[in-house]
């Protein structure tokens, strides 16, 4: 038998005093609020009272620190899979609203759909869905918890959830720390799909910097 549920789990808040658009840049690691965060997220998983069987996170800083607390609690080393890292971004190191301010950079924006500032939607969902699936029938039973970022787990919600990938990034339903849970099941055709069963908020992100999106 595989799995029996998959987290995707969003990383804490991030240090970012000059609030700059983060992506796959080194040094950007959790702030202390992050890390209570990071805390919360794996203390609700650990409170749905479900074994947890693999940890599976993003190379990036952040993502590791926000799988610490998971190892603490559940005793099981994170596997580093590069199929649920932030996608790439063009506007990397910049301040959004400084970068949009710039004529010479809305060239980037003229297919948000695909988008042209980065990886393009399509390509993000595969990859994630990949890891989700290898990650489901890698273990004989029990929960997986995947820690990534907010762009790759919305694209995969709306993907799954047979919903258009472009969207307002303004808009997402993917807060710090949340937890968007599935479960594969058999489709009409006998088919098995992914499945949307939970949305978890469980950390305090009042005051949080959440800055970046694009």
């Amino acid at each position: 038998m595989p799995a029996d549920r998959l987290h995707l789990v969003r990383h804490g808040e991030v240090h970012n005093p000059r609030r700059v658009l983060y992506g796959r840049l080194p040094g950007f690691g959790l702030s202390v609020d992050g890390r209570h965060m990071a805390r919360q997220a794996a203390e609700y998983v650990h409170g749905l009272d479900r074994p947890v069987s693999a940890l599976i996170a993003s190379p990036l800083q952040r993502t590791r620190e926000s799988a610490e607390p998971f190892v603490s609690l559940f005793g099981i080393e994170p596997v580093i899979d590069e199929r649920v890292i932030e996608p790439t971004n063009v506007f990397e190191g910049r301040r959004m609203k400084q970068a949009l301010a710039n004529p010479v950079n809305w060239r980037h924006l003229r297919q948000p759909a695909v988008p042209s500032w980065g990886e393009p939607y399509a390509q993000v969902v595969a990859r994630m869905t990949a890891a989700m699936t290898d990650a489901w029938d890698r273990v004989p039973s029990g929960d997986v918890v995947i820690v990534s970022h907010q762009l790759p787990i919305w694209v995969t919600h709306l993907a799954l959830s047979l919903q258009p990938t472009r969207h307002d990034p303004r808009k997402r339903r993917c807060a710090l720390s949340s937890v968007t849970s599935f479960e594969r099941r058999d489709d009409a055709d006998g088919s098995r799909c992914w499945v949307e069963v939970a949305y978890a908020e469980p950390a305090s992100t009042a005051g949080a910097v959440d800055v970046g999106a694009v």
